[in-house]
């Protein structure tokens, strides 16, 4: 026997489910219903509480998600619009690491402005150090583990990559200095407490200088006594007066420190974007950190895909994007990005980029990985029979042999 209770709670669960099953279909698939599409009520849409508008305009995704978005996932967006600078007279730096960005955990980022003339002192560090020159010029110096020194000038476009423990400086050149972007290969590591020579020299005895360097201990009464860190040096000579003065021992080292990633032969093209790859195998140095270089024209999207074999760190250059991750669960996040800001993938999610805006989009991702490797969604279906790849998406078989089968990167391919 039922009560009257029980068969209006049955009823009213079934009227739920009828209505949940109904709001289920093509780009609006959870249950319950998500997104702006099913919010009916009244003021639905409203957010009536203390907020920055100009802020939320920002991240329309993160306001309103689209439908298909589920579930909960570690935040990955940062950016270097909000880190705090560290201002010296030369220049400044700013920093993102796993401590401000828990999701980042192999890759920590930092933002380098240096004045014409502006020093980064010498010094070394602990992680790896990859970079790519964002505006303007810059002279690296670098000393390889065999003692082969190694001086380049690079300008917007190019990269740099210096071995963990191996000493370098960095130099902004005429007219106007530089600013780039550095990845170092653990998510601890900071910009802001590295091996300075000048550390070094100010905390060894002075009789110990003498006798390693083989001069009076007098020589050193005017060193610093704190780093120096970022400083205003005088603009460096012609680059082959500085190879000159470097070169008079210690040989050459085999492969080149830098790559003019910016300029080098696409690795993937269409009328859509445009694609740039630099690894261990072109750029045979940098044998831990992997990058592409990716520009997404208007109207086109980063297509879906995911990386095998490590993490993405993106650093957005120019124009306005959004992605979405996909992980299991099912989850999916949908985030806004901006040039400046920063996105992070784990390894083996699913993931597109599409241009929101009306220029073009433009970011790099860096991998901590000796090679860049990536799975493209449609080359694997493509590449699969395509009655079995029917039977899972219930679509026709012509419409399967019309997508692309040579993994683009950015679609549409024409």
């Amino acid at each position: 026997m039922f009560s009257r209770r029980d068969v209006l709670v049955v009823s009213a669960a079934g009227a739920v489910t009828a209505s949940a099953a109904k709001a289920a279909s093509f780009g609006n698939p959870d249950l319950p219903p998500q997104g702006a599409i099913n919010a009916k009520g009244p003021g639905n849409l409203r957010d009536p509480g203390p907020q920055s508008e100009a802020l939320a305009k920002q991240f329309p995704s993160a306001q309103f998600p689209p439908p298909t978005d589920v579930g909960g996932m570690p935040m990955d967006w940062a950016s270097f619009n909000n880190a705090p600078k560290r201002v010296q007279n030369g220049g400044w730096a700013r920093q993102v690491t796993q401590e401000d960005f828990a999701i980042s955990d192999t890759i920590t980022g930092v933002n380098m402005r240096l004045t014409a003339g502006g020093i980064r002192e010498l010094h070394w560090h602990q992680a790896a150090e990859w970079a790519i020159m964002t505006y303007g010029s810059c002279r690296v110096t670098v000393l390889d583990a065999e003692g082969r020194p190694y001086v380049a000038d690079v300008n917007e476009g190019d990269l740099w990559y210096f071995p963990a423990g191996q000493p370098h400086s960095l130099q902004g050149l005429g007219p106007d200095g530089c600013e780039f972007v550095i990845c170092f290969d653990d998510g601890d590591a900071s910009e802001f407490n590295t091996l300075l020579v000048t550390d070094w020299f100010a905390h060894t005895p002075p009789e110990v200088l003498a006798k390693n360097f083989g001069v009076p201990a007098e020589a050193f009464a005017k060193i610093p006594l704190q780093n120096l860190w970022i400083f205003q040096g005088k603009l460096p000579g012609d680059l082959a007066s500085d190879r000159a003065a470097v070169g008079k021992t210690g040989g050459v080292p085999p492969h080149p420190f830098i790559f003019r990633l910016g300029s080098s032969a696409p690795a993937k093209e269409s009328k859509s974007g445009v694609l740039r790859v630099a690894d261990s195998r072109n750029f045979n140095v940098s044998t831990t950190i992997a990058a592409a270089l990716v520009t997404v024209r208007p109207g086109g999207v980063r297509e879906m895909h995911w990386h095998p074999n490590a993490d993405e760190w993106q650093y957005y250059i120019k124009g306005k994007g959004r992605m979405t991750v996909f992980n299991t669960g099912p989850n999916a996040m949908t985030m806004d990005f901006n040039a400046g800001d920063i996105g992070y993938v784990k390894k083996n999610l699913g993931h597109y980029v599409e241009n929101t805006g009306d220029t073009d989009l433009q970011f790099i991702g860096v991998f901590r990985a000796s090679r860049y490797e990536e799975i493209s969604l449609s080359n694997w279906l493509t590449h699969t029979p395509p009655a079995l790849v029917a039977q899972h998406l219930n679509v026709d078989e012509a419409t399967i042999a019309e997508w692309p089968d040579n993994a683009p990167g950015v679609m549409p391919k024409a």
